[in-house]
């Protein structure tokens, strides 16, 4: 598989199987990202840009992050191209920029999403001309087979990078479902 190549500082490779492995790892995910929000001052505002083809899973992805944040009813945004959800402690925005153009992005007012308490998750990204700088989690999903898929991930800067370092501590430490087919490489 080929390794994506915007890469900042470390990035984590990940094997996936089946679409359990992706929704497992959207759990961990999560659960990284409820480390940073949980008892945060100020409170941060974290964006993940999840990128790849058609039906390599981003969707699943991020129906795992949901769960683990106690959303249970995640839906593709593809026809209202943002959804709201809101847990106990922060809000989270499902982006879907597939059908805009990059134009039509900025209409969205993503950005006024970050000035608040919140996780924000893009897909198709490539659209967002403007991308923010700092605080974004990056997730760039590849399929390797019809059953596996190959995730890289990387950060660039604050809150996002304790994202990173919160699920690179639970891969390493096993708090990830080993039965979700699991393998990883940190570079």
């Amino acid at each position: 598989m080929t390794r994506h190549p915007q890469k900042t500082q470390e990035a984590l490779y990940l094997l996936t199987y089946f679409e359990e492995g992706t929704f497992g790892l959207g759990r961990a995910l999560g659960n990284a990202l409820m480390g940073v929000f949980i008892g945060a001052t100020p409170a941060p505002a974290v964006t993940v840009l999840i990128s790849g083809d058609l039906g390599t899973g981003k969707t699943v992805l991020v129906r795992g992050i949901g769960d683990a944040l106690g959303i249970t009813r995640v839906r593709s945004p593809s026809f209202t191209l943002v959804n709201e959800y809101h847990t106990k402690h922060f809000a989270i925005v499902h982006a879907d920029l597939y059908r805009l153009s990059p134009e039509g992005v900025d209409d969205l007012g993503l950005e006024e999403y970050r000035e608040n308490r919140c996780v924000l998750l893009v897909e198709w990204p490539e659209r967002w001309v403007n991308q923010p700088e700092r605080d974004v989690l990056k997730v760039f999903i590849e399929a390797g087979s019809e059953s596996g898929r190959a995730f890289d991930i990387s950060s660039r800067g604050g809150a996002a990078d304790l994202v990173f370092q919160n699920l690179v501590e639970a891969i390493k430490d096993g708090k990830i479902d080993p039965g979700v087919g699991l393998q990883f490489t940190l570079d």
